[in-house]
């Protein structure tokens, strides 16, 4: 008797429990409901850090909407493109990064339209309703109307962009290893960079070093696996938002490792694997890699008075959509005159990015909170670029300096943002072992079905 009725009150306190974590539920989905939505189309340096700030923060039901399932790290690109790190070592996926985070959550689709009256956005997958919306959807590739460039050049914006020239690059090699025809080899093995800023002289850089020392090894038959590269930009230097000392160092490492160097010059067309330059010159190449300029990415529905120069979005000092309440826009999608130290606008970094979407983070809690928003201030911690191995250069707002040292310290704050443990641990080890044999394995065609670029 004693053991059933201990079996019964242990019942009965089972029973309590499940009755208090059943009301616990009922509760917590009630206050769910009266809880602000905030919707952020774009998981890029701006999306991710504000979602991240926001993680766990009651007031707020948070939701991501990105058209992939991941964040990648952009200034790697160009080291995937050319075969020297994995793409997964510069990627995450969202909902690994919001487990555990009880009010985020991930949705994938792509924007295509903004309903300002409803409060809703449509997407690809379905509608969505927000209490405030922030539009964080970066940059896009800007062909400048060149219909030919835009069909035929790769560009570097995104993952599958990245893959996709590896594929192309070494489809073209392996062509010109079998090719018997010297014009033909020549066409095949060259290759043109469009833009001189940070990405082209990267990628101008590694290309060159693999062409030395790797691309050579894999065709003993070729004196050179890579052809000639050609990096051309519009402007007299390379370089350009660098200090000058920066971008004489540019030019000096590349034209050392045998890149041709053509400034004050644009790309106007791409005709019959011909690059048609302003100066009237011809290049013959398979290959354009185009990383010459970029404009903000389309936010259908908002007021045309809003979009300026370079279809980027006005935001006033707390980057709020000038003459709407309840959207924001963050990032390189935005501009600001409201910051004294940059009247025409920040530039499109991922610096900034990141600043203004932690700052918004901190900005959506003190409106819950019933406190005053703080203005963005930008905070200029300096730039940096990688020209090839073991050569970088660094401006900081107090100096400059650049080779091994400024290549260590750009490896080291490059590897600091990547998301994951994982991801930073593989990404060391992939690049120590890929310096320090110059041959990583990672040139493997891997999706020949996708018909390249010709």
């Amino acid at each position: 008797m004693q053991e059933l009725l201990s079996g019964y009150r242990i019942k009965t306190i089972f029973n309590g429990i499940t009755i208090k974590l059943f009301s616990f539920e009922m509760s917590y989905l009630g206050m769910k409901s009266s809880l602000k939505r905030i919707v952020i189309v774009g998981g890029g340096f701006a999306g991710i850090n504000l979602a991240k700030r926001l993680a766990n923060c009651d007031p707020y039901l948070v939701t991501l909407v990105d058209k992939n399932n991941y964040h990648f790290f952009p200034p790697l690109l160009y080291q995937v493109s050319t075969a020297f790190i994995e793409a997964s070592n510069i990627s995450y996926p969202f909902r690994r990064m919001f487990q555990g985070k009880r009010n985020l959550s991930f949705y994938m689709g792509q924007l295509l339209h903004i309903n300002l009256a409803d409060n809703t956005i449509d997407t690809e997958n379905g509608t969505l309703s927000y209490d405030y919306l922030v539009l964080a959807m970066g940059t896009e590739t800007n062909y400048f109307g060149m219909e030919n460039v835009k069909r035929l050049a790769m560009p570097m914006k995104s993952i599958d962009d990245a893959l996709q020239l590896r594929n192309h690059v070494l489809l073209r090699l392996e062509e010109a290893a079998r090719s018997r025809d010297v014009r033909e080899k020549e066409k095949l093995r060259n290759i043109v960079i469009a833009g001189g800023g940070p990405t082209g002289v990267e990628i101008a850089g590694m290309l060159a070093e693999m062409g030395s020392h790797i691309i050579s090894k894999d065709y003993p038959t070729a004196r050179r696996g890579i052809g000639k590269i050609y990096l051309i930009d519009a402007s007299g230097t390379l370089l350009a938002p660098m200090s000058k000392k920066s971008q004489e160092e540019a030019y000096k490492v590349l034209r050392d490792l045998g890149v041709t160097i053509v400034l004050n010059t644009s790309v106007k067309d791409y005709v019959d694997n011909e690059v048609v330059l302003s100066n009237g010159d011809r290049i013959v190449t398979a290959t354009l890699i185009w990383a010459s300029g970029v404009i903000a990415r389309e936010a259908p529905g908002l007021p045309a008075e809003v979009v300026g120069r370079g279809r980027r979005i006005t935001v006033d000092a707390y980057n709020r959509v000038i003459g709407l309440s309840n959207v924001f826009a963050i990032g390189d999608l935005c501009i600001t005159h409201a910051d004294e130290k940059f009247p025409a606008g920040h530039p499109q970094l991922a610096q900034v990015a990141i600043q203004q979407g932690s700052l918004l983070a901190r900005n959506f809690m003190n409106m819950a909170e019933g406190k005053p928003l703080l203005p963005f201030k930008y905070n200029d911690k300096g730039s940096m670029a990688i020209i090839a191995k073991y050569k970088a250069v660094v401006d900081l707002p107090k100096g400059f300096f650049k080779g091994f040292l400024a290549w260590l310290v750009w490896l080291f704050i490059h590897i600091i943002p990547i998301a994951g443990f994982r991801n930073k641990l593989m990404l060391a080890f992939n690049w120590l072992w890929s310096f320090v044999t110059n041959d990583p394995t990672l040139r493997l065609i891997i999706r020949p079905e996708k018909k390249a670029k010709t």
